[in-house]
């Protein structure tokens, strides 16, 4: 759900690539022995770090080619511009290891979800390579599709906290998680990127607070898809 983990692991170095596949490589296409995962590793930390220090503007595929040790060429045929190069670092920070809290309670989780997505955008050395990554899909079609899918597949990964909850009987079943979880951020984004108003721990709390109550209120409720009625025999 949050920018962390992967994207703000920017900065370690690879040794330089140099044997360039004659076809272009699809973004993170695998070679035995793994040289393509650790090309497209340093490649995707390049470019994080790049995000931080410079912004999507100020970003090169020079800069992204001499940060990661990986040729200039190589990259133009792998990621086409510099648009893939950005696009595909976010799909594999998506690949990270992130699992949404497991606190016991539903007002547990939404709260910790509510602090770990504060945390991410409130701490500027963490904050740096996400929040540069949100400017980046307002300026580049492709960076738009890779956040997309990036926050899909994190709200995706907490449905299992609206799953745990209706097994506690805390929420009825056919809650929607995704609205669930939107609502519980929404108000720290609209504070982080909008307003730029503070935020703390007591509004993350509030946030989470009030997205249970709407919750427990049928707010997030979908209808069960009615079964197709059965046809009656002919006569």
């Amino acid at each position: 759900m949050t920018g962390q983990g992967a994207v703000g692991q920017a900065g370690r170095e690879a040794a330089p690539e140099t044997d360039v596949p004659a076809v272009p490589l699809a973004p993170g296409t695998r070679r035995p022995g793994g040289r393509t995962a650790r090309t497209r590793a340093a490649v995707r930390d390049a470019v994080l770090t790049g995000l931080a220090e410079h912004g999507y503007p100020g970003l090169t595929v020079e800069y992204v080619a001499e940060r990661s040790g990986v040729h200039k060429t190589t990259l133009y045929r792998r990621w086409g511009n510099l648009e893939g190069l950005v696009g595909d670092a976010l799909d594999l920070a998506g690949e990270d290891g992130w699992a949404p809290p497991d606190t016991g309670s539903l007002e547990g989780d939404l709260r910790a979800l509510a602090h770990m997505t504060a945390d991410a955008f409130t701490d500027p050395a963490a904050a740096a390579a996400p929040t540069a990554f949100i400017a980046a899909a307002f300026q580049s079609q492709r960076a738009a599709e890779a956040l997309s899918a990036f926050y899909s597949e994190r709200f995706a990964r907490c449905e299992i906290i609206v799953a745990r909850a209706v097994a506690r009987n805390e929420l009825a079943q056919h809650t929607d998680s995704g609205a669930l979880v939107r609502a519980v951020a929404s108000p720290l984004f609209l504070r982080l990127f909008i307003t730029r108003e503070p935020v703390d721990e007591a509004l993350a709390d509030r946030a989470a607070d009030a997205a249970l109550a709407a919750a427990r209120a049928g707010v997030f409720s979908t209808p069960p898809i009615p079964n197709p009625p059965i046809s009656a025999e002919p006569a």
